[in-house]
């Protein structure tokens, strides 16, 4: 991911460990766009936390997030199994973190070195997350617009993202495109970090609010548009953040492809339907407030799902490492 600080353009993870120090780095998410800000994490509560807190968020970087909290805990001389329970608390809806926790907790009872086997986790989801590129890349065409939902880019993926991997190369390659981003209440990581990513990236972007979207699918301002995932059951029903549904319903009825962009380790082929994805509840305060400031009346609850589930037969395909998708084809994702 290009970063400009200091006025050097660096490339950057949003999360690293440190061997030396057995502390794991995130860039935190929380801080952005205003704020560079690096969250150091020494302790397993530090790490937790975290991930709780959405110093880091993102299904693929929380689940590498997961990975290293545990090699960290392994250095510390503590209980991997309890390590790893409090782990998958933090954020239940997240494949990934489940998916990376099970692959740590196997390497290590196949005697494995963990921080190598991490260390080649990380990579291979970086790797996983530029072939999505390369291959959502083809759907974007010379001057198309495409519309965006919360953040899936480098910040959520560690590097290269997935909705905005096809994106980055687009660019790479030359064409020219506006993509334009939700806001994504109530936590807007779409006008705070996708659209922050863009602009290092110097692609061409607008904000929007969440419920600009169908008016602009209405007018043929909308040419396409892709979305992360959180989880993906193996009959292709996708939990992503909160406002995903409403736009893919849009985009049907007013003939809009919908892509989904995700790596292996976001599907789950231990569930089916929708119904079966855990939805996590966040506090009502990230309704009520806008950081200090209430901005609901005094003594209104709020109602607070992080996350919805579009069925799949709102979604045009699935653009993963192995090619683009339909539905019937996800099978292909399920690992031998």
């Amino acid at each position: 991911m290009k970063i400009m600080l200091d006025g050097r353009i660096k490339d950057m993870k949003s999360v690293w460990y440190d061997s030396s120090k057995n502390q794991v780095s995130y860039i935190d998410q929380r801080a952005l766009p205003f704020d560079f800000i690096i969250y150091r994490a020494s302790t397993l509560r530090e790490n937790t936390t975290a991930i709780m807190d959405m110093v880091v968020r993102g299904a693929p970087a929380i689940g590498i997030s997961g990975a290293w909290a545990l090699c960290q805990a392994k250095k510390n001389g503590e209980d991997l199994e309890e390590a790893a329970e409090l782990i998958r608390a933090t954020r239940p809806t997240a494949r990934d973190l489940f998916y990376a926790i099970e692959k740590v907790l196997e390497a290590e009872k196949n005697g494995k070195d963990i921080k190598k086997f991490c260390c080649k986790l990380e990579e291979d989801i970086i790797s996983r997350c530029r072939r999505i590129g390369e291959n959502g890349e083809k759907l974007i065409h010379e001057g198309c617009s495409i519309l965006t939902h919360c953040n899936a880019g480098a910040l959520a993926t560690v590097d290269w993202g997935t909705a905005i991997a096809p994106m980055r190369m687009a660019f790479y390659a030359g064409k020219k495109f506006m993509v334009y981003v939700d806001e994504t209440r109530p936590r807007l990581q779409g006008s705070r970090l996708t659209a922050w990513e863009l602009g290092m990236e110097g692609i061409a972007h607008m904000v929007i609010a969440d419920n600009a979207a169908g008016y602009l699918m209405s007018r043929g301002k909308i040419d396409l548009v892709i979305t992360g995932a959180d989880r993906i059951t193996s009959k292709g029903y996708v939990a992503n953040k909160i406002g995903t549904y409403e736009k893919a319903v849009l985009a049907r009825v007013n003939e809009i492809p919908f892509y989904v962009a995700a790596p292996r380790s976001t599907f789950d082929f231990s569930i089916e339907q929708g119904l079966e994805i855990p939805i996590e509840i966040r506090d009502e305060s990230e309704i009520t407030f806008l950081g200090e400031q209430r901005v609901a009346a005094e003594g209104s609850p709020a109602y607070n799902p992080a996350f919805d589930v579009t069925p799949p037969e709102y979604i045009t395909g699935f653009i993963t490492e192995q090619g683009i998708l339909d539905v019937g084809e996800i099978e292909m994702m399920r690992e031998g």
